[in-house]
């Protein structure tokens, strides 16, 4: 049974929009076997191909893609060789859009317009891809293929179920946490990489939160120290200033992601010393002469130790978090704050979250050991450009961070 006539043009219309869109990109291009107008008409076929194959069968849309497919051989074979394009990227979009043409009349529209929205940008973006594609050296191959690792092989397999006396080391939820972190750090890396050389001290301060704010903090204090003069130590202050905030940003999105059913309870007072970051880095702009170097791009975040490494801490962490929740109470809670925070925050900030989103910690305590342990890592950074950095940038950091802790506190204390 056929639909009605204002269905079929509908979507007939849509198909013939999704291929307008596609065609004006390869025209834009200069493409010589299909362009505006044929775009246009590929997607409109396969949309009344897929309104026929009720009354018809579904062999009518199978010889209109062999159609299409037909015509774009003969096109090819019969095409002056000077003007034959090297690659089959317009042959593969219009059989997509054939496809899209066809799932319209059958589906829903939502996936055709999303796919051809993403066709239309990734045809868009050839010469960024290939620009990217020659920068890509041996170690960031290696990096992507050691993300494929960890997020499509190891990830699968691991058995889904808790472990141990608590009840709290899922394997698969262990690594599932180390996916996220290397996927967040892997963007920033990728972004470092593109733009690192360019990077003034705001971007530099931005990507350095995404990546590691104490791999930055290090970098940068390891320069100021060659560097030791006013107008660089306040533009070194500014970036680990920056880092450290977006990074306390990067934990509220953990929170909110893992914790979903406590985040009206767990968000307000991180967003409070959030602000306080904010403030003190907003204060500290007036003061910036002259941006440091570009941002150094740190190992690998993908690398599989690193991984097993973070792996390993999450587990420890998310079980002494446990154990002392059970037997030892909040002092012992808070200890493991402090000493984790200095190490890795993202570990004690997951566990937390996932203890919290489970009933296994309230949600007072758990902000409250986030915060310890952010308080403690800005201490831990402190110490880092102290020793690391040069003088100017020493005390510096001590003004800002001791404020930042100060702020912290009286969030901790007064916080109701």
């Amino acid at each position: 049974m056929m639909p009605e006539a204002s269905l079929v043009l509908q979507k007939v219309a849509i198909a013939a929009g999704l291929g307008l869109l596609v065609g004006l990109q390869r025209e834009r291009v200069q493409v010589q076997i299909a362009a505006f107008r044929t775009f246009t008409i590929i997607p409109v076929l396969g949309c009344l191909c897929g309104f026929l194959v009720a009354p018809l069968g579904p062999w009518l849309a199978l010889v209109g893609l062999a159609a299409l497919v037909a015509y774009f051989i003969l096109g090819n074979l019969m095409m002056p060789k000077d003007l034959a394009a090297p690659g089959i990227t317009t042959e593969i979009s219009a059989v997509l859009m054939f496809v899209c043409g066809l799932w319209l009349a059958l589906g829903s529209p939502t996936v055709p317009v999303v796919v051809t929205g993403a066709l239309v940008l990734l045809l868009s973006l050839k010469k960024p891809m290939h620009d990217l594609a020659g920068r890509i050296g041996e170690a960031d191959f290696k990096a992507i293929l050691q993300f494929v690792l960890i997020a499509l092989v190891i990830l699968p397999v691991l058995p889904n179920k808790a472990l141990g006396p608590y009840q709290v080391l899922n394997p698969r939820e262990i690594w599932l946490m180390v996916v996220l972190i290397v996927t967040i750090s892997l963007f920033g890396y990728v972004l470092a990489k593109a733009f690192g050389s360019r990077a003034g001290t705001l971007l530099g301060g931005i990507l350095g939160g995404i990546i590691s704010s104490t791999a930055t903090t290090v970098s940068y204090a390891r320069r100021a120290k060659s560097a030791p003069n006013d107008a660089g130590a306040n533009a070194t202050v500014l970036v680990i200033m920056v880092a450290s905030t977006i990074a306390f940003a990067r934990f509220m999105v953990l929170v909110a992601a893992f914790a979903p059913h406590q985040a009206s309870h767990l968000l307000p007072p991180l967003i409070a010393m959030a602000g306080v970051m904010a403030i003190l880095t907003g204060a500290l702009l007036p003061g910036l002469r002259k941006a440091p170097p570009p941002l150094a791009v740190t190992g690998s975040p993908s690398e599989l130790k690193t991984a097993l490494v973070f792996g390993g801490l999450y587990a420890v962490v998310i079980f002494l978090v446990a154990a002392a929740n059970t037997h030892l109470g909040t002092g012992a809670l808070y200890l493991i704050s402090v000493i984790s925070g200095t190490t890795d925050m993202d570990a004690i900030t997951l566990s937390t979250a996932r203890l919290m989103d489970k009933g296994q910690l309230s949600p007072e305590l758990g902000w409250r050991l986030i915060l310890i342990a952010s308080l403690s890592n800005i201490a831990f950074k402190g110490l880092i450009a102290a020793v690391l950095g040069s003088r100017a940038l020493a005390w510096r950091v001590a003004i800002a961070f001791t404020l930042a802790i100060a702020g912290g506190a009286g969030i901790f204390f007064f916080w109701r």
